[in-house]
């Protein structure tokens, strides 16, 4: 599934390339480790422009997959803490003819501040090079139902990549826009436009992928602002080294 070109698309895509290398009758346990000068989710730093490192297990059979994904995030320049995200997943991806599909579901759990978590339903399509994704807020913690964080039930994020094999390496163009059910009202009052869109674009090749970043956030968004000096929609440059590998 083509989120967008961070440390946690290893693990995804990890999880449905075992998925549908499995047969009926067999299956994979695969995993993951990766780092990273910056993590990078859906067009905004989780670490506060920091170095980041991340590791997962999936485990596939005849298109199901489940998986597990672990990395560290720094939300203390936003008035929060830093410590850990652990996502769990599953999903089952599959081929009809030349056109791939992808669908799941996904919870992001943040043991120092398990008032954000929240969790999601995702579909994806891949035509060619062309991939389209959705992603549904189908469930969130009690901060989040109060109003005091973006994420908020209802919440939906589409995306889209144009994704190219080429002799200097895998070149994607991708971007997304986030649509939050609390824009306007996190906190209460002044908390400035919370909707955003993002676009990027990277080039793999071997075990190295480099991204370039931009997104639109509002300089006084007051939850996805970092260091609230209004840098947010600076543009970001990453640099990744991620692995996978079989475990049975």
């Amino acid at each position: 599934m083509t989120n967008s070109k961070t440390l946690k698309a290893v693990a995804l895509g990890a999880a449905v390339a075992a998925a549908l290398s499995s047969g009926v009758a067999s299956a994979e346990l695969t995993g993951n480790a990766a780092i990273s000068n910056n993590y990078i989710w859906r067009g905004v730093t989780q670490t506060d422009n920091a170095a980041a490192a991340s590791g997962g297990l999936d485990y596939g059979m005849g298109g199901f997959y489940v998986g597990t994904w672990l990395g560290n995030v720094d939300f203390s320049g936003a008035g929060g803490k830093k410590g850990y995200e652990m996502d769990l997943y599953a999903g089952f991806g599959g081929e009809v003819g030349s056109f791939g599909y992808d669908l799941g579901v996904i919870t992001y759990q943040y043991p120092m501040e398990p008032q954000i978590n929240f969790s999601e339903a995702y579909a994806s399509g891949t035509f060619s090079v062309i991939t389209i994704g959705v992603a549904y807020t189908i469930d969130t913690a009690s901060a989040n139902e109060a109003g005091m964080t973006a994420f908020d039930k209802g919440d939906i994020y589409v995306n889209g990549s144009l994704d190219f094999e080429t002799k200097a390496g895998d070149i994607s163009l991708y971007g997304g826009s986030y649509m939050f059910d609390n824009d306007g009202n996190v906190g209460g009052s002044g908390a400035g436009e919370l909707d955003y869109i993002h676009y990027g674009a990277s080039l793999a090749k071997g075990d190295f992928t480099f991204a370039v970043d931009k997104n639109d956030i509002d300089p006084n968004n007051a939850f996805f602002c970092g260091a609230c000096d209004g840098s947010d929609d600076n543009v970001r440059f990453s640099v990744t080294w991620g692995k996978e590998f079989e475990l049975m």
